[in-house]
């Protein structure tokens, strides 16, 4: 039998609203005792896994070796923007994809999902 991912980890300035952040954007809730410090979202429905976010001292200084890859729901360019309005930065639209940056500026993509649609708005 092989492993299973249980939990992703993340370094964070503040986990508590990294959390919120990742929480809204994956349709989940962050934990009751989650705190500053330490905090935890479940993952939303079936097979995810859950977030773990974890203070440390030090800033992040380089991009990021793993990413999320995120299936937009709908058209593209709604998530893309949903997603903008819940903190997060547009690095680039590529032709398949949107490349972003969540509050503390970790990467992640956003790919059209079954609705299809373009990566994203032009720019």
């Amino acid at each position: 039998m092989a492993s299973v991912i249980k939990t992703v980890s993340f370094d964070a300035v503040d986990a508590l609203a990294l959390a919120a952040f990742w929480a809204a954007a994956l349709g989940s809730d962050v934990d009751e005792d989650s705190t500053v410090g330490k905090a935890f979202v479940e993952a939303a429905g079936w097979g995810g896994p859950n977030i773990w976010f974890n203070r440390v001292p030090e800033p992040k200084t380089a991009k990021n070796r793993m990413h999320f890859d995120l299936r937009a729901p709908g058209a593209t360019e709604d998530e893309v923007a949903r997603l903008e309005r819940l903190g997060a930065v547009v690095e680039r639209v590529d032709p398949s994809h949107t490349v972003m940056r969540d509050p503390e500026g970790n990467e992640f993509c956003v790919e059209p999902g079954p609705m299809g649609g373009p990566a994203g708005p032009a720019g």
